[in-house]
């Protein structure tokens, strides 16, 4: 087979096309058995959009063909990466291995796990996704808080109530992204997410594929306990553990393990804390901290591919931006949900933090991302492990106390007034509001008009003022005084990092393998999921299932 790379055709392309393109760039040779591997759009230029395609194709005698189209640097021979964990472990294990948490780092473990025979047991603080839902919903609606569980805890963690994006950065030489992907649309997830470019879900979906997952699971097993917290961690003499305590509505009881994964999540602060009084080595992260921005859906599809007739059959559009501020911090769009809300993702009483997340259709009346700053622990007070924690629980409570309960809200042109008044300050541009042109906040939970600068460091006020304004260089408008600012996007990252070995194994604790974006080695859905499948390849190298 050969891979055929670049292959551009108009967006309202059809198969008898692609057919003509590849008949074009194969240069008359005969093939069959057209598949497109990947789809991503060029945009660059708004009068001429494009789909670009990676397809493969069935040719006879594949090293003859190539060599007719040896000029072609964007042809060569199909060369498929397919997922072949190794099981390959020789120490018994006395007791099936224990999962913390079941956002993606835990339920990609849990999966590979069961698949092999080792009939996980997933401990799970929060609820399924059902019961989840409806307490979201409950709280969106009247403002209590269910602390257990919430857009942080329960089944599918944080990720299950965002945008379902699936793109990473991490080389995928393994094929564990192919076999996330592969997982996702097997329980229904919808089938382009295995070719685009920016794959996404959306969380209307995303709910009812975490459920069929967890089932698979169930099928081989493995066993999920919703509503049960993990409280403790016994040891042995020799500093490995030997079981876990843990706490259900029934009481508490003890679960005897040699095998641990903390796939806990980066806003089980109180664990965090359990952890690190049971030894665990543990060292401050970088993270970053900011405020949503929401822009009209239709202003973002113009300004990425402009208003012709083709630009209107694309899907809503997206963007990503960085700048690197004056004072040399990062300031950056997070989590940008084309076509979105802003929801209010407390977890904490008298705490408010807020995400974004989209439907599957992204067709909300506006588009949003955080736009956020980076902080290094250098900045904080103190050289407490937990400063990071406690900095964005000060954030959290500003937020909480400036909307009562309500989710903050101010246009930009009034948080740059705002802020230079404050501040003293005067390098930044015009103020002037038109209040009937505000964006109206496509909010999950109530809200309500305030003084943002009020929540966050000076910094960070002014590199997200600076940071916007660089933005609008590049999408003309950004900086729109109308533009909805909302806070406080205070969880793009765990603020902490449980060490580990390049065997994934605890530095210094045997048997336990912290794992996923709340332990500090991800960053999202993908790369936490492929975490997962790294902490669970490795225990299967180690390892065999208990009899």
């Amino acid at each position: 087979m050969l891979e055929i790379r670049q292959l551009k055709l108009n967006i309202d392309h059809n198969e008898k096309d692609i057919e003509n393109a590849l008949k074009k760039r194969l240069k008359g040779i005969p093939f069959s058995d057209v598949r497109i591997i990947r789809r991503s759009i060029d945009s660059r230029k708004k009068d001429s959009l494009k789909y670009v395609l990676t397809v493969v194709v069935t040719v006879d005698n594949e090293k003859k063909a190539l060599g007719r189209l040896k000029s072609d640097r964007d042809i060569s021979i199909y060369k498929p990466v397919s997922y072949k964990p190794l099981v390959n472990g020789a120490r018994p294990l006395n007791y099936r291995p224990v999962v913390v948490g079941f956002g993606p780092g835990g339920i990609f473990a849990a999966l590979l796990l069961a698949k092999n025979g080792f009939k996980p047991i997933v401990l799970e603080r929060g609820k399924d996704v059902d019961s989840r839902t409806s307490d979201i919903e409950n709280f969106w609606k009247t403002g209590v808080l269910d602390t257990e569980s919430n857009v942080q805890f329960g089944e599918g963690g944080a990720g299950a109530f965002s945008d379902g994006k699936l793109n990473t950065q991490v080389n995928d030489k393994y094929g564990r992204q192919t076999f996330m992907l592969e997982t996702f649309v097997k329980h229904g997830a919808p089938s382009e997410i295995l070719i685009d470019a920016k794959p996404h879900i959306g969380t209307d979906k995303l709910k009812g594929v975490i459920q069929g997952i967890r089932e698979e699971i169930v099928k081989l097993g493995g066993e999920v306990r919703f509503g049960h917290k993990l409280v403790g961690i016994d040891l042995d003499k020799n500093r490995a553990v030997k079981g876990v305590r843990v706490s259900s509505s029934d009481g508490e009881y003890c679960l005897d393990t040699s095998v641990l994964i903390l796939a806990i999540g980066h806003s089980a602060r109180d664990t965090f804390v359990m952890l690190r009084d049971s030894g665990f080595a543990m060292e401050p992260k970088a993270f970053a901290v900011g405020l949503r921005i929401e822009h009209d859906r239709e202003f973002i599809n113009r300004s990425q591919y402009g208003d012709s007739k083709e630009a209107k059959l694309l899907p809503t559009a997206s963007y990503k931006l960085t700048h690197q501020a004056k004072d040399g911090r990062g300031v950056f769009s997070f989590c940008m949900c084309p076509g979105g809300f802003v929801v209010n993702s407390s977890s904490e009483d008298g705490m408010l933090v807020v995400n974004g997340m989209s439907n599957h259709d992204r067709m909300g009346a506006n588009s949003n991302s955080a736009i956020v700053v980076t902080v290094d622990p250098s900045d904080l007070e103190g050289d407490d492990v937990f400063a990071g924690v406690e900095f964005q629980r000060s954030l959290e409570k500003n937020a909480y106390e400036l909307g009562s309960g309500k989710v903050p809200v101010q246009s930009f042109g009034d948080f740059e007034k705002s802020f230079c008044e404050r501040y003293g300050r005067d390098e930044f541009g015009s103020f002037d509001v038109d209040q009937s042109a505000e964006i109206t906040p496509n909010i999950k939970g109530e809200y309500a008009k305030a003084d943002l600068t009020a929540i966050l460091p000076e910094y960070v006020s002014g590199d997200i003022i600076e940071g916007v304004h660089a933005f609008d260089k590049r999408i003309h408008g950004f900086a729109d005084p109308n533009a909805m600012l909302s806070g406080v996007e205070s969880r793009t990252s765990s603020p902490v990092r449980i060490l580990r070995k390049d065997d994934y194994e605890s530095v210094d604790i045997k048997g336990v393998y912290p794992c996923g974006e709340g332990c500090g080695y991800a960053g999202g859905i993908s790369s936490a999921a492929m975490d997962g499948l790294k902490v669970a390849e490795a225990i299967m190298g180690v390892f065999r299932p208990a009899l």
